[in-house]
């Protein structure tokens, strides 16, 4: 039997739909090779092991969430689905995320413990202490052996020669690394001012610190590990003193950075932080001596002035005195005149004020006895003899009650009807309602 005749595209889509029935979704564990991003944000790599190679398209939307920049040969965990580029008929797999190889597991781990530490508020930014500007001593805990050590040290003895530095050595990787460097901290801490509370310094100690260093070089998250542990962490709150964390690289973060009162990018970065060159503090010293030594010639030539004019005036102390003599004649001419025109206003304010009096007593009398007629007039209007004139009476029962209401008597109830002349006594005989 003759095989069946395919179509090229219609044969890549056959193989594209075996595929994904028979692999997908599909995770694969490899090395990077070839990666490219273009501009669209799309990325192509192929992935790789001694045995075989698959070409790989990352759409943008995925290596949007990559939290790092994939580089030929590193080893890489993927989850995708295979398919065919039908274009040029390629296996290809379509990668929808991508994280380094063994690193799923501790970066959960660091998600959980960095979640539950900011929920304590150990990252809080309230918490975080400024760097002292002039320490008296630094303190640096790392690894004897490691290269961060040698760069601290080098730039703080460029830097500031004159302050000393005191060294706690810890292992830096690996399983016992943070117990030691819980321990480099601790011993660090009893060096402080709050820690030598009380104590007196012996000669030849070591001198108190006001700062302390976490450095250590850069690494792969399991490198740097020892700087995610919880005790750690906690460690770092407890310090009495401002803690820089220069651990990694400027694209490594780790527990440590959040804890700490100030991160830096680099360990030689964590030792400018907190020291500012001598030279800067010697050039600041001289240009405050300049200033005080010009202030002090200003200070002595304005004294100088004033104990000349001093002099001056005690050798001719009757010119002192005739001017005192002018300044109290000029006083008492000013007093003389302002008395005389006092007087002059006030007597001119009497006699205004007494030409017009008798006219506003006047005036005032004729409107008080203007509002006392058109009060007798309203007041006589309300009189209720004149209602009674007009034919009207004024009803009450035998306590003296005003009957206002038929619903007030009764058959046979004696009333008394007050008229504009006298009282009339009557008797009820029938009630009506109107």
């Amino acid at each position: 039997m003759a095989p069946r005749i395919w179509q090229v595209g219609a044969l890549c889509r056959a193989v594209a739909d075996a595929l994904d029935a028979r692999f997908n979704p599909v995770a694969v564990r490899g090395e990077v090779s070839g990666f490219s991003r273009a501009s669209s944000g799309h990325c192509y790599f192929s992935i790789k092991d001694e045995t075989g190679q698959i070409r790989c398209a990352m759409f943008r939307r995925a290596a949007s969430l990559l939290n790092f920049v994939p580089g030929d040969g590193d080893l890489v965990e993927l989850r995708g689905r295979l398919g065919v580029y039908e274009a040029r008929g390629d296996l290809q797999l379509i990668v929808e995320s991508l994280q380094r190889a063994g690193q799923g597991a501790l970066f959960e781990q660091f998600l959980r413990l960095k979640e539950k530490l900011e929920g304590e508020g150990l990252f809080d930014s309230d918490r975080k202490r400024p760097l002292p500007v002039m320490p008296r001593a630094i303190g640096v805990v790392t690894s004897l052996g490691a290269a961060a050590l040698h760069d601290v040290v080098t730039a703080l003895q460029r830097r500031v020669p004159h302050i000393p530095v005191v060294v706690a050595p810890a292992a830096v990787q690996g399983a016992a690394a943070p117990a030691e460097l819980v321990r480099a901290l601790s011993a660090l801490y009893r060096l402080t001012p709050t820690g030598r509370a009380g104590e007196a310094a012996a000669p030849g100690s070591a001198p108190s610190v006001d700062v302390i260093l976490l450095v250590r070089g850069g690494g792969s998250m399991e490198d740097l590990w020892s700087f995610n542990d919880e005790q750690v962490a906690r460690t770092l709150v407890q310090s009495p003193v401002p803690v820089v964390c220069g651990v990694g690289h400027e694209t490594d973060f780790t527990i440590a950075d959040f804890v700490a009162d100030l991160r830096a990018p680099t360990p030689t970065a964590a030792a400018e932080l907190v020291s500012q060159p001598r030279d800067v503090w010697l050039g600041a010293l001289a240009l405050i001596d300049g200033r005080m030594l010009d202030a002090s010639q200003r200070l002595l030539d304005t004294q100088s002035q004033r104990l000349d004019l001093a002099a001056s005036r005690l050798g001719r102390p009757s010119a002192l005195v005739a001017r005192q003599q002018m300044q109290l004649a000029r006083q008492a001419q000013r007093l003389r005149y302002a008395t005389l025109s006092k007087m002059e206003r006030l007597t001119t304010e009497w006699r205004r004020l007494s030409s017009e009096f008798p006219q506003k007593i006047e005036q005032q009398m004729v409107r008080r006895h203007d509002r006392l007629d058109r009060a007798g007039l309203r007041l006589q209007s309300l009189d209720p003899r004149l209602v009674l004139q007009r034919g009207y009476a004024w009803l009450t029962d035998d306590g003296g009650s005003a009957v206002t209401s038929v619903a007030q008597t009764r058959p046979g109830q004696a009333l008394q009807a007050t008229l504009a002349d006298g009282t009339v006594d009557l008797a009820v005989t029938q009630r009506r309602l109107l």
